[in-house]
């Protein structure tokens, strides 16, 4: 399924070269503690912030992501994960996010292609059946006022997938890419993490380790899009795809649902409907990301 030889993954040399000059696995390792560090100080204060202007108990339901509010807050918190990675690649590699993106109007040219290819691809999925992912859909929120905050909710998003490619497919793989050649290596140990971030047993239950295989089978596609392009433009547009759809549109009941317009009537652990569609999402992933590879190809 992936072509490894080197010359598919030539574009990503120009993102490799610029973490050369300090590949030590010390350098990573220290970065990431950094970032966590980083990460968790910011939340802290963040946190502490919203106990002051509202409540401990409301602080805390925001980990949930029940209402809008929430969910903004949420989503926009993933902007320290951004800057913990400007800082432990600034003080520990001399790198600046620009190298770990790539070139910004080559990205963001190749974000839109993908983006726009996937719309189309999303857009033909709506209108096939089943037109209720075989159950019936619960309205979450006014369609006004779901459009309303659309152009925020997006952008929320927007930070939300960038800070994961800017850690996972950037600073990670590249990172590891410039220490050691094998792309079995570079690309599957930051899946592997990325996968294990997602592993949540108290919330899937026996869908866990499924959803954590979805999830790492998405970032090894996401790292070899940003392997193949040079950027992280392609990784994402294919993330916000993915997430738009998941906290937009329709969502889950038991978490991440304050912003979606619909709800499904079953949870992350019901182990008869949500895994069936689990198995259909196998599927559009692979299409989405064919869809992309075929799009960088114009």
């Amino acid at each position: 399924m992936f072509d490894t030889q080197p010359g598919a993954y030539s574009a990503h040399q120009r993102l490799v070269d610029a973490a050369r000059a300090r590949p030590q696995l010390w350098r990573l390792l220290v970065g990431l503690a950094l970032v966590g560090v980083v990460v968790t100080v910011l939340n802290f204060v963040l946190f502490g912030l919203v106990s002051t202007l509202g409540s401990v108990a409301w602080a805390q339901s925001l980990l949930a992501g029940a209402s809008p509010t929430a969910m903004l807050v949420l989503l926009a918190s993933f902007a320290f994960v951004t800057f913990g990675v400007w800082v432990a690649a600034r003080s520990l590699q001399g790198r600046t996010l620009n190298s770990i993106c790539g070139p910004w109007r080559q990205a963001t040219s190749q974000f839109w292609t993908v983006f726009k290819a996937l719309f189309v691809i999303g857009f033909v999925v709506t209108i096939l059946p089943p037109y209720d992912m075989g159950a019936t859909l619960t309205q979450n929120l006014a369609l006004s006022t779901w459009l309303l905050l659309l152009p925020v909710s997006l952008f929320a998003v927007l930070i939300q997938v960038s800070a994961e490619e800017v850690l996972f497919r950037g600073y990670m793989q590249q990172t590891l890419a410039a220490r050691f050649r094998s792309p079995v290596i570079w690309l599957g140990i930051p899946s592997i993490l990325f996968a294990a971030g997602h592993y949540a047993p108290g919330a899937a239950g026996d869908n866990a380790l499924l959803v954590a295989v979805w999830s790492g089978l998405f970032g090894l596609l996401a790292a070899d899009l940003t392997a193949r392009a040079g950027t992280l433009g392609p990784a994402i547009a294919l993330h916000l795809f993915n997430n738009m759809v998941a906290l937009l549109f329709i969502s889950l009941p038991d978490s991440l649902s304050g912003l979606a317009l619909y709800l499904l009537p079953y949870d992350m652990s019901d182990t008869g409907m949500l895994r069936q569609w689990l198995y259909v999402d196998f599927a559009v992933m692979l299409v989405s990301w064919l869809t992309a590879r075929v799009a960088l190809r114009r």
